[in-house]
């Protein structure tokens, strides 16, 4: 009679091992997360659904912005996020949290992947450059010096890198690499190295009456292309909304035994890709503001017109951060420097020095511009 009422419970707890896994999975595909919520969510006892934190979730948007500029490992994060917040998380789960799809509005549940009733922490497009930093393994590189013009010179003589040298604790040489063998490239002093860097953008320059005409013709063909941005959105919407009729007709399939779980399984995984990819790309759309173009184009015009002031009233490290918005690199023998300059400053350098828009007679000498409203060719 023992044995009898031993197998008789241990078949009761199976049982109800089986409809506790059911209902779970049942639960799981109504779109409901059937287990404890992750950092930055809560689960609400009366509803029996994932609800928001109101404080937590603030630091999971932390989170994503810091790793999403590359410029942080997970350790650094770790400190950071600790120095910001109070919030102590170890590494292991910062990497987790950054790889984890809830915070996009998807959840796995047994091998499963389901689209949840939760609201959203973090956007798709955050969202995936978040995984691309960690795809690319970008690690920042850690050094007791930092130089100020690190990676922007290279050698004029064979190509390599000029890398640094610190001498008597305080001294900041560059020097060539030697990546291949010995270089008649000269010792240069960080001092002179900066002199020569400002000249460079000496020669950019664009008048004030070109920035206004540029700045509105940019704001008239930005209207047209704001038109075209809301056809793309519109005909966006549209796939992903024949997408998500198609993933609610074979769930029906599904529950009516008309295909099978291994397929139903496969099918969604690609369905439920394809939705994201739509998802990330309404939203690069929705966030492509024409003032916002219109204004960043006006700051960069703005911005070459002061560099060379703003670049003679800093120390160096912040002569080389300007440095880096305008120049991609420069080729350097120690005497001479030919930069190159990122886009639009190479176009602007380049109508400066043919003076398509204005002749400069020296660096501190500007003659009149064009007529007003006159735009360049």
């Amino acid at each position: 009679m023992h044995d009898i009422h031993v197998a008789v419970a241990r078949n009761y707890v199976e049982n109800l091992k089986e409809e506790v896994k059911k209902g779970m999975r049942e639960k799981a595909e109504q779109g409901i997360y059937p287990g404890y919520a992750p950092f930055g969510y809560r689960n609400n006892t009366v509803t029996r659904s994932i609800d928001v934190d109101a404080e937590e979730s603030p630091i999971v948007q932390r989170i994503f912005e810091l790793y999403a500029t590359g410029n942080h490992s997970l350790s650094d994060l770790r400190t950071r996020l600790w120095q910001e917040t109070g919030r102590r998380l170890c590494r292991s789960n910062l990497e987790k949290i950054l790889k984890k799809r809830f915070y996009i509005g998807f959840f796995s549940w047994q091998e499963i992947e389901y689209k949840g009733t939760h609201d959203p922490i973090i956007s798709v497009d955050l969202f995936e450059r978040v995984q691309a930093v960690f795809r690319t393994h970008n690690r920042p590189k850690y050094r007791k010096h930092n130089p100020a013009f690190a990676g922007l010179l290279r050698c004029a003589h064979d190509g390599c890198t000029v890398t640094t040298e610190r001498h008597k604790g305080k001294y900041v040489y560059y020097r060539c690499s030697f990546g291949r063998g010995k270089c008649d490239l000269p010792y240069m002093r960080e001092e002179a190295v900066s002199e020569q860097l400002g000249r460079v953008l000496e020669d950019i320059y664009v008048p004030d009456e070109v920035v206004s005409a540029i700045t509105r013709s940019m704001a008239l063909g930005d209207a047209q292309a704001q038109s075209q941005r809301e056809k793309q959105l519109a005909s966006t919407h549209a796939r992903l909304t024949g997408i998500r009729t198609r993933m609610d007709q074979m769930y029906d399939d599904k529950l009516d035994g008309k295909i099978d779980e291994q397929f139903w399984s496969r099918r969604m995984a690609e369905f439920r890709e394809q939705e994201i990819q739509l998802l990330a790309a309404s939203e690069r759309l929705s966030a492509a503001a024409t003032p916002e173009r219109v204004l960043s184009a006006q700051r960069i015009l703005e911005l070459a017109n002061k560099a060379h002031f703003l670049y003679v009233t800093r120390k160096h490290e912040e002569r080389g951060e300007l440095l880096r918005k305008v120049l991609l690199n420069c080729s350097t023998d120690g005497v001479n420097l030919t930069p190159t300059y990122r886009k639009p400053f190479d176009l602007i350098f380049q109508r400066a020095r043919n003076q398509e828009w204005s002749g400069r007679e020296d660096s501190n000498l500007r003659p009149p511009g064009p007529e007003p409203g006159a735009l360049p060719g």
